[in-house]
């Protein structure tokens, strides 16, 4: 063989290499994609007759409420997969969470409060300052096993406000205390915290900071307030969601699923200009439920959400 010829060979035995390469990275992660989301599954549009939808959250039985943020309401997706308005003049609700009561925790930023709704659609007002200064606005929120409400406080200036600037300079990440009779300025190193998430056993905090295009998780120190920082990801969201593996999933293009060590391990694509929010709810709480731009989607996974 001559050097022309072993040259020739050797770019061809290259080139077999990296398509084979690439062929068996694309199986591992269709495998990866397909261990999570259900066989034969399909992104499923419930609706597009919406303005904005954000902030969706699931209640014990499985059904799920959303907000529609320009219209000022909460809707409901029941777990017989009807569509309903739940409630109107809602505080211009963003972020919602349940907690172990029943009560509908929004954070309302039409006056930049904390809210709680009960059963009755009666809403009480938690918080709506910090050190007798207004609240940015309250953007997403979870709940820990104490019953302490963690909320990021991103400022996004809104058309229906009277203000347009900051009584706090900073945007920050705040606890409110179980018996909600004090609040704590948790995380104040960041540029704009949006979604938030924790682990079942209050342990680790999970911030996603949109201004930074990174997540992070802290440890939670039995006080409420947040310990070692660690970078959980190279990749900002706006809302997010874990499953009962561990897995985060992120969104804005789409939904970006990571596992706990924070390797991208899944994408689903969603047909919409950004992915604002998602949450895991239906009968078996196996339903991925997902707010994108004017509609919102289902698929069917195999994993449940976060208990």
């Amino acid at each position: 063989m001559n050097l022309c010829q072993f040259k020739t060979k050797s770019l061809l035995l290259f080139v077999i290499t990296l398509a084979l390469s690439n062929f068996i990275s694309a199986q591992t992660s269709n495998e990866k994609n397909y261990s999570l989301i259900a066989k034969g599954a399909v992104l499923t549009k419930l609706s597009d007759q919406l303005s904005f939808t954000e902030g969706p959250a699931v209640d014990k039985k499985g059904n799920i409420y959303f907000t529609d943020q320009p219209n000022n309401r909460i809707m409901k997706w029941s777990v017989n997969g009807e569509l309903s308005v739940f409630m109107e003049n809602a505080g211009r609700s963003n972020g919602l969470y349940f907690d172990r009561a029943g009560n509908l925790l929004a954070c309302a930023d039409e006056k930049n409060e904390l809210w709680k709704i009960d059963q009755n659609k009666n809403h009480t007002v938690l918080l709506n300052n910090f050190e007798g200064k207004r609240l940015n606005g309250p953007n997403d929120l979870w709940v820990d096993p104490k019953g302490g409400i963690y909320f990021t406080d991103p400022f996004y200036q809104r058309d229906y406000w009277k203000h347009t600037t900051k009584e706090i300079e900073k945007e920050c990440v705040y606890y409110l205390s179980p018996d909600k009779s004090k609040i704590i300025n948790v995380a104040n190193d960041l540029v704009k915290p949006n979604g938030i998430i924790g682990t079942s056993d209050g342990k680790t905090l999970f911030v996603a900071d949109i201004g930074a295009n990174k997540t992070y998780s802290y440890a939670i120190e039995s006080n409420g307030s947040l310990g070692k920082k660690m970078l959980f990801t190279e990749s900002g969201s706006d809302g997010m969601t874990r499953d009962e593996l561990g897995n985060i999933y992120l969104c804005g293009n789409g939904v970006t699923i990571f596992n706990p060590q924070g390797e991208k391990i899944a994408h689903i694509d969603v047909p919409e200009p950004w992915t604002a929010n998602v949450c895991f709810g239906g009968k078996k709480f196996k339903t991925l439920f997902i707010t994108a731009s004017k509609s919102v989607y289902t698929i069917e996974m195999n994993v449940r959400g976060m208990k």
